[in-house]
């Protein structure tokens, strides 16, 4: 150990020593400006942000989303390919509109095709009512365990198309049982039960509080585009509205919908991801609507689907279709990336 410490450095080696220490510090520094340089670069590109803080608090206002003022030209390729997929479908008939909207969560990026064009959600709204839920037992702890009895169907001339499982007449159910009725089966007998207890306050609010319209709760529908109702799933994702324990447990409710067409059809084997479809239309005119996260490994992104038609034989081969070239684009990228 002595003779280590005591170890001394031959005299011509010290100008060479200097030398490299000198040439060692010039590229760290070279390299942390250069860094510097590009996050400031990428910081000015993408200056212009929309922020979304919840209101209503005296000390506090909590944060609900940052958005980027402009669409991300890293999703431009994506954009033109479902564009030319829309074209299409359009031209052979199959699909009179078509808007999707894409938020890319490693990115932070978004992108939207035709943003405009105002739909009727359909069950889509199960997704706030889901919330709406949560929210009221935050308020009545123990709300999600009081049971109901399902003691009358309900009646409605339109019969839903996409259909799988319902709670039976004359059984109860807890409202977290009717809860997942809902959201994983798209049951409007257990939606029916659920809408007879709902506060709508708190549903409107729900509504409110992410800067939408309210609703009127006595409409038939609920006109929306395609950009505001992925304020839902993004606000669940986000976790920025519910605690956190609620937002997975509403997210773990929506990975298990047993909807197997469109976005369930698009992705390989093993994918995980969490989804809700929503049907509306009329004789002439249908739509057919779908909203997911697709938890891709260091990419995961928000992928909502809105589309009119004249057929539900084919729409949902629309939302397969544009589904699938998103997550080939994405993963391809991601691939480039690490590569």
């Amino acid at each position: 150990m002595t003779r280590i410490l005591n170890y001394r450095i031959t005299f011509k080696y010290i100008p060479l020593i200097v030398f490299i220490s000198i040439l060692g510090t010039y590229f760290l520094v070279s390299h942390y400006q250069n860094a510097k340089i590009e996050s400031e670069q990428s910081l000015s590109e993408n200056k212009e942000v929309h922020v979304k803080r919840l209101s209503g608090f005296k000390y506090i206002k909590p944060l609900l989303f940052v958005d980027a003022s402009n669409e991300s030209s890293e999703l431009s390729s994506v954009k033109n390919s479902i564009e030319n997929v829309i074209t299409e479908f359009k031209n052979k008939g199959v699909i009179t509109s078509a808007s999707v909207y894409i938020r890319d969560y490693e990115l932070n990026g978004w992108s939207v095709i035709n943003p405009d064009e105002q739909y009727k959600p359909g069950s889509l709204l199960k997704i706030p009512e889901l919330i709406t839920f949560l929210k009221m037992n935050e308020k009545n702890p123990g709300l999600l365990d009081k049971k109901y009895l399902f003691n009358q169907e309900l009646k409605t001339d339109k019969k839903p198309i996409f259909t799988t499982k319902s709670i039976q007449l004359g059984h109860e159910y807890t409202v977290r049982e009717l809860l997942k009725y809902m959201i994983v089966h798209s049951d409007n007998n257990a939606t029916f039960i659920l809408n007879s207890i709902i506060d709508v306050d708190v549903f409107k609010k729900v509504f409110t509080d992410l800067g939408l319209n309210a609703p009127d709760w006595n409409a038939s529908d609920y006109p929306v585009n395609v950009k505001d109702v992925s304020l839902f799933m993004r606000a669940l994702y986000n976790a920025s509205y519910l605690s956190i324990a609620d937002s997975e447990y509403a997210t773990s409710l929506l990975t298990q919908s047993d909807f197997k067409l469109g976005v369930a059809a698009s992705l390989p084997r093993g994918v995980a991801f969490s989804h809700k479809f929503g049907e509306a239309g009329d004789a002439v005119e249908k739509q057919l609507h779908e909203t997911a996260i697709v938890y891709v490994e260091e990419r995961p992104y928000l992928i909502t689907i809105m589309t009119k038609g004249n057929s539900f034989d084919t729409l949902p081969e629309v939302i397969k279709q544009i589904s699938s070239m998103v997550y080939r684009e994405m993963t391809a990228d991601t691939t480039a990336l690490k590569n």
